[in-house]
């Protein structure tokens, strides 16, 4: 029996034999495989070549190392640079997946940021459209019929630190102005204490009520004040997909604004997908048309002049109705808009609108779950809406990838095969089992017929 030793000293040497080498994740090796096959390091090298000084400085990190490890934080569901960082120098696995030997110091999460930072909006978009041209080439984009649908994205700022936009004081200050100015409040010759102003702010209950237009965060001038899925309030941004209801990849993602509608940006996000979706698939001639032409949202998307841009588009939607008290009156607007109203109405109310809406609540909701809640992106820990895009953008590029890794070894994630592997073999140990079983039955009933077939064949005692 060998004994653990508690002060280990480190070797002066070491063979290069002697190093362990890992067997690979078989997910990652795949997937990696698939990469190299669409040249995607030869890609994004030549894309970042611009952002990169020649002859100065140290050696950079490769731009395929950074993308990768930004891919490692969906697929292993880790939200901070800091844990991706750490993942990544742990793991003998994702050291092979991001081209780091394990002599080899991996980047730290200060160089992922350095790098995002230094990287503009539209380079982490052209990754992302060739991830999605790298789908079409499987058959995975057809981008006839899209869904939309929105979420919410905690921000990285505390409803705490928020200040007012017209005088910069914060929560507490406001509160005690407030208890100054009641006259049913007494406080002492020097003013309220910090513990008077919580006690007088929780007995105020409904008015305590904040708005985006009155206040703000100092840290994240981007994030505003919105309730979360859960019920809470919070500094968040709101999250905006373009699904392909056929194939179920992610077309078009934007970060905007939480306090933002979702109808006023149905337009530009089709816009979006439509350009992303004819670059993917090489269809970007005139005369080839339009490759999205029917889009489906919930009612939150609905708004007449929303509706007559997409007509005049070409595109055809199915958005319901929310309630209304009073009639529509057509007469102050332009003709387009009643005409554009009529149809989207007609459409909803048929069994193809029916059916189209039941996909989209499954496909869209299916993606926010992957990227949002598996995928560790529903609270960011990046500031700034240009920052959180392209981190996302990235995020949803790993998903869509996770499409194509379905599709070839029928799991999207290294989690999901490594659960579909232990179920393989919980399955075969069963099946084990079972046969194990039944040929026991069978020897046990072989010998009883060949113990009743020797009886049979011996002949009686003859009676005294």
């Amino acid at each position: 029996m060998g004994h653990r030793d508690c002060q280990m000293q480190e070797s002066l040497w070491v063979l290069s034999r002697d190093i362990p080498q890992a067997p690979g994740h078989p997910f990652y090796c795949e997937l990696n495989r698939r990469l190299a096959k669409a040249q995607f390091d030869r890609f994004v090298e030549e894309l970042c070549a611009p952002y990169y000084a020649e002859g100065m400085g140290r050696p950079g990190i490769p731009p395929g190392v950074y993308f990768r490890m930004l891919m490692v934080g969906y697929f292993e569901g880790i939200d901070s640079q800091r844990g991706i960082a750490w993942r990544c120098a742990d793991s003998l696995s994702l050291r092979e997946f991001v081209g780091y030997r394990i002599e080899e110091e991996t980047p730290d999460h200060s160089s992922l940021t350095r790098i995002r930072v230094r990287l503009p909006l539209a380079v982490h978009q052209e990754v992302f459209e060739f991830v999605l041209a790298v789908l079409a080439h499987a058959g995975l984009v057809k981008g006839k019929t899209v869904g939309m649908d929105a979420t919410t994205l905690e921000a990285n700022a505390a409803m705490k630190s928020i200040v007012r936009k017209d005088t910069g004081e914060g929560w507490t200050e406001y509160v005690k102005g407030l208890m100054e100015e009641d006259e049913k409040v007494q406080s002492g010759p020097e003013g309220p204490t910090d513990e008077e102003a919580r006690r007088y702010d929780r007995r105020r209950g409904s008015a305590k009520k904040v708005s985006n237009k009155d206040w703000e965060s100092p840290s994240d001038a981007d994030a505003r004040i919105t309730k979360m899925k859960d019920g809470r309030t919070r500094l968040a941004y709101k999250a905006e997909h373009v699904v392909d209801l056929e194939t179920e990849a992610v077309l078009a993602a934007e970060i905007e604004h939480a306090d933002e509608g979702d109808a006023e940006g149905l337009a530009d996000r089709l816009d979006q997908a439509e350009q992303s979706a004819a670059k993917a698939l090489d269809t970007g001639k005139e005369e080839q048309g339009r490759t999205v032409k029917e889009a489906v949202a919930d009612k939150g998307y609905h708004k007449a002049q929303t509706l007559a841009e997409c007509a005049r588009a070409g595109v055809r939607t199915y958005v319901p109705e929310p309630g209304a008290k009073h009639r529509r009156r057509w007469t102050d607007k332009p003709p387009g808009w009643q005409r554009a109203f009529r149809g989207n109405r007609r459409r909803v109310l048929g069994e193809r609108g029916k059916r189209l809406q039941r996909r989209r609540s499954e496909v869209v909701e299916r993606t926010f779950a992957h990227i949002c809640e598996s995928g560790a992106a529903r609270r960011t820990w990046i500031r700034g809406i240009p920052e959180v895009r392209k981190r996302y953008l990235i995020q949803v590029a790993a998903h869509n990838l996770g499409i194509l890794m379905r599709k070839v070894c029928g799991r999207g994630k290294p989690k999901a095969l490594a659960g579909a592997l232990w179920a393989v073999s919980r399955a075969w140990a069963a099946a084990r089992t079972s046969v194990g079983r039944l040929l026991g039955a069978l020897r046990l009933f072989c010998h009883q017929i060949q113990f009743q077939h020797r009886s049979f064949l011996q002949p009686e005692p003859f009676a005294s």
